[in-house]
């Protein structure tokens, strides 16, 4: 019956944890997830013109030294 008192051990720091826990507020949750996709399209518009760029890049020396 050792696994019983593991497992009424474990549940109860389990329950105590959970006491500890904190969830953020509804202001905090908008905020950070306008902040993400803000960023997100920050680094699409990047990834984009950065990608353009050396296609560009390629594409000229290509002309110069391709066949």
């Amino acid at each position: 019956m050792e696994w019983w008192n593991k497992t009424r051990t474990f549940f109860s720091e389990v329950v105590t944890e959970m006491k500890k826990v904190t969830f953020p507020s509804r202001e905090e949750v908008v905020g950070t997830t306008v902040v993400v996709i803000i960023t997100s399209f920050v680094f699409a518009l990047f990834l984009y013109v950065a990608d353009f760029a050396i296609v560009k890049a390629y594409e000229q020396i290509l002309k110069v030294f391709g066949s």
